[in-house]
């Protein structure tokens, strides 16, 4: 049991929590990779949500409210990390969840959105009758009425390959990604440089808050949002986090 009073008390139910997905059959065991990988970019971020990925968050509520079909995108990890909290944004936004793994399994599939609906997921695109093109791997497979005719897709924890194919088809492609130098992170049109355990949040939250405002003023939100200075805000923010610490 880990105390709370431990300094990396959330790093490590975070981590504790993948193990479990991947023994549950949610995640894959290169799940774990990843993780380490994006919990190495958020050190040298501070482990706080910035200025510049706060902006970001603001501007996908606006883009999701805004669609009139929004998908959002749920891998292994994403679905042991933040299941309610994904939910609760599909909800929100009236975005259905879709599943979509690299390393695809159909055991795997129907697992994770088994555990979706253990969570209380209503809306789950389950069919795999589309192809996205130019895509040589399993995530390729996507459903008709979902990913494929999206007109917005929500796609944390993302492989670019991937990211570049939504974005040539036309989509709009909102990614959370903790690298900012990642295919993904300079492929989506709004990168938000977090966590996923405070980006998903923040965002049902700012959604909820968007709620009063008119189209227009949603549309504002959105036209003024720069990725490229986004992303060069969030390098800036490694270097002074990294600077400070010397």
């Amino acid at each position: 049991m880990i105390p709370k009073s431990h300094p990396r008390y959330v790093s490590l139910m975070t981590r504790d929590k993948i193990v479990e997905g991947v023994r549950q059959g949610i995640t894959g065991t290169q799940g774990l990779i990843a993780q380490g990988r994006g919990e190495a970019f958020d050190y040298l971020l501070g482990e706080k949500t910035t200025f510049g990925a706060l902006h970001a968050e603001k501007v996908a509520a606006a883009m999701m409210l805004l669609a009139k079909r929004p998908v959002i995108s749920v891998n292994g990890n994403v679905a042991a990390l933040v299941p309610e909290e994904i939910i609760r944004l599909s909800e929100a936004v009236n975005a259905p969840l879709e599943v979509n793994l690299f390393y695809r399994t159909e055991e795997r599939v129907n697992a994770i959105i088994r555990h979706l609906r253990a969570k209380g997921a209503k809306s789950i695109c389950t069919k795999s009758d589309a192809l996205i093109p130019s895509i040589e791997h399993e995530r390729a497979k996507v459903d008709s009425s979902g990913i494929f005719s999206a007109e917005v897709v929500l796609v944390p924890l993302e492989d670019g390959d991937r990211c570049k194919a939504l974005t040539d088809m036309g989509k709009i492609v909102i990614a959370i990604d903790l690298n900012p130098l990642s295919r993904t992170s300079q492929w989506a049109n709004v990168t938000i440089v977090d966590n996923i355990v405070r980006a998903i949040p923040n965002i049902t939250g700012f959604v909820k808050e968007h709620g009063k405002l008119d189209e227009d003023e949603l549309q504002k939100l959105v036209e003024g949002f720069d990725n490229k200075k986004n992303l060069a805000d969030a390098i800036d923010n490694i270097l002074q986090h990294l600077s400070a610490r010397k």
